[in-house]
């Protein structure tokens, strides 16, 4: 365990040992917006058809 602790740490640790049922809510709403399933696939084709950037944009030599 970390030697500093902020004051917004101790009181999510805290709040969460006296509402347990919010855990539960944390991870609904992670898997609402992070944890996606992955489709490979697609993933392989995306990165197919991505174009190459030049280096600098505007520069219309190149």
């Amino acid at each position: 365990m970390a030697i500093y602790e902020s004051e917004h740490t101790k009181f999510m640790r805290e709040w969460l040992a006296k509402h347990p049922q919010e855990i539960d809510e944390q991870r609904k709403g992670r898997a609402l917006w992070w944890d996606k399933p992955q489709d490979v696939v697609s993933q392989a084709r995306l990165d197919q058809s991505k174009v190459p950037v030049k280096a600098y944009y505007y520069d219309i030599n190149h």
